[in-house]
């Protein structure tokens, strides 16, 4: 019965997984989109993006699209991830994120982008991995890794994305600048995509 549902579960990933094009395309539109966001001269989207930090209602879209997604994959572990123990991590996964929103409601929003992007991140680098013959994939990875050590900086601290965000809007030419550099690089990475 146990190696059925095992096989039925590995069968069920196996549908759910990206391949390197799909991973390299969503990851390409991802960056673009992240450096339309900055680079765009629209006021209404510039005040959203600066309030971002301290927004409540980005911490209950995050928070909970994070927290969800984190108890899905938490419900769904095998035994050699602790899946003896899933209902005990479920339910202090679940305690733990509830709490969030009345003992830690402070840049919430920033540790909920922090989840979701770790997420992201780990599907999207599940499709390049073991594609080591590709060295073009690098350019879609390298830039994913470096996001998730930020993602981990910024979830132990997320303060600091306000005082980051202090400094790129302190002047008009800074966010515009990083938002074309993240828009280009989407594009060249979406355009390797379909260079495998």
């Amino acid at each position: 019965m146990a190696t059925s549902s095992w096989l039925v579960w590995i069968q069920f990933n196996k549908t759910m997984e990206l391949t390197l094009f799909q991973s390299t395309l969503f990851a390409g539109i991802m960056f673009a989109v992240v450096g339309a966001l900055f680079a765009t001269t629209n006021k209404p989207i510039i005040a959203m993006v600066k309030g971002f930090p301290r927004s409540r209602t980005a911490a209950y879209i995050t928070m909970t699209v994070g927290g969800v997604w984190t108890l899905y994959k938490v419900a769904h572990l095998g035994e050699a991830n602790y899946g003896d123990f899933k209902q005990y991590i479920f339910i202090g996964f679940a305690i733990v994120g509830l709490l969030s929103f009345k003992y830690a409601p402070d840049f919430l929003s920033v540790r909920g982008a922090c989840i979701l992007y770790l997420l992201i991140a780990n599907s999207l680098l599940d499709g390049a991995f073991g594609h080591y013959e590709e060295p073009l994939r690098l350019f879609m990875v390298t830039p994913l890794y470096i996001g998730a050590a930020l993602a981990l900086y910024l979830g132990y601290s997320p303060f600091r994305m306000r005082d980051f965000f202090t400094w790129l809007f302190g002047t008009a030419t800074r966010p515009r600048t990083l938002g074309l550099a993240f828009l280009l690089y989407g594009c060249f990475v979406g355009a390797l995509a379909f260079a495998y």
